[in-house]
């Protein structure tokens, strides 16, 4: 404990801002912390977010951050861990109250996918891979997802 004294300003402001931090090897590497937050983020404090939602808002910002890595021959897919499941390209992406985030795609082979996880499970493990055949450029759900972010407050 410090001895600071915050106005009830400040301490509502420092409650509602998230703290980042993140140390790499290389510059190269993408961080999110050097991202400005979305302002639909940033208008509702994280107290009144479900941890759902809160989940669901920071991995937008890490899996556009890191599909701005990508070129235009690959596309964003989630690798499984302890599972046969293989690897789901991410189209899609959501969250259920108070404690659910799902991601909907495809396998590599085209077939169907969804991964429901609970909060308390959740490690997303992001992937390039080549992009599907059947686009003709490689589909960026990450910028889609942080546009829905900034146009939807919630």
């Amino acid at each position: 404990m410090d001895d600071t004294i915050a106005t009830t300003a400040e301490a509502l402001e420092s409650g509602a801002l998230p703290r980042r931090h993140e140390v790499h090897a290389d510059d190269a590497t993408p961080c999110v912390q050097n991202q400005p937050l979305p302002k639909a983020m940033q208008a509702q404090p994280v107290a009144q977010k479900s941890p759902a939602q809160w989940a669901y808002e920071r991995t937008v910002l890490y899996l556009k951050k890191f599909e701005e890595s990508l070129d235009d021959q690959h596309e964003l897919a989630m690798g499984f861990a302890g599972a046969d499941a293989g690897v789901l390209r991410i189209e899609g992406m959501g969250y259920f109250d108070p404690d659910i985030v799902t991601f909907y795609g495809t396998d590599p082979a085209g077939a169907k996918m969804q991964l429901v996880q609970h909060i308390s499970q959740l490690n997303v493990v992001f992937r390039a891979l080549p992009k599907a055949r059947d686009h003709e450029v490689a589909q960026r759900i990450g910028f889609k997802l942080v546009k829905d972010l900034e146009e939807n407050t919630g």
